[in-house]
This record gives C-alpha cells, structure tokens and sequence, in this order.
C-alpha cells in the first residue's frame, strides 16, 4: 500500500456494495472531510452519482467509493471498515494523520 491510498476492508467493501445494490444505476459513495465536529474535523459520507476527474476512486468488490482531492490529503494512508458491535453499525475510519478523535469516532485533529 502505498502511503496516499486509501484502503476498503473486505467487511466495508461488502456493506458499501449492499447499499450500493438499493440505488439506482451508476450510485457511488462519496466519502469527504469537512471542518466541524468535536475535534475539528468530521467525515462525511454521501450517496452521489457525479464522478469529477479529480476524484480517487476505489472500486473493490462491487463497491465503489470516491474521495475528493482536498479531502484525500486527511485521508492518506487510512483504512476504512465496518464494524457491528454491541453499540451499532458503523464505517469506521483508522487515519494515521489524525492527532486526536473524539469517542463517536466521526470526527478528528490533525
């Protein structure tokens, strides 16, 4: 791997393809960090059909999700999977460039 690519768990590729399954034609997950949150900044994820050029795009397991270009310098190197455990479901982001987080795990400092 190298240290700008992202990376989908087979556990997320599968669930991102599930919800992929219910949408129409061509849907894709956009995943983006915005300021905001608790720690400052929060990730963000959206069901979209537009690809831009700039987009890194994973595909892997009939999922596919795309991350824009100024989200994807936090993102370097992260892993993102999903996890079902005693509190929920969610996609959850391991981010080395990361400094803090907060509990809910959504949102982080760099």
């Amino acid at each position: 791997m190298s240290e700008t690519e992202v990376t989908l768990t087979n556990s997320a590729a599968k669930r991102i393809a599930q919800i992929l399954a219910k949408e129409p034609e061509g849907t894709k997950l956009r995943l983006s960090v915005e300021g905001g949150g608790c720690s400052g900044f929060q990730y963000k994820y959206d069901l979209v059909q537009e690809q831009h050029d700039d987009d890194f795009c994973i595909k892997r397991d009939g999922a596919t999700m795309l991350i824009d270009e100024l989200s994807l310098q936090f993102l370097q190197g992260a892993q993102v999977d999903f996890v079902m455990d005693l509190m929920g479901q969610s996609f959850q982001i391991t981010n080395p460039n990361a400094t803090a987080g907060c509990g809910c795990g959504t949102s982080f400092s760099v």
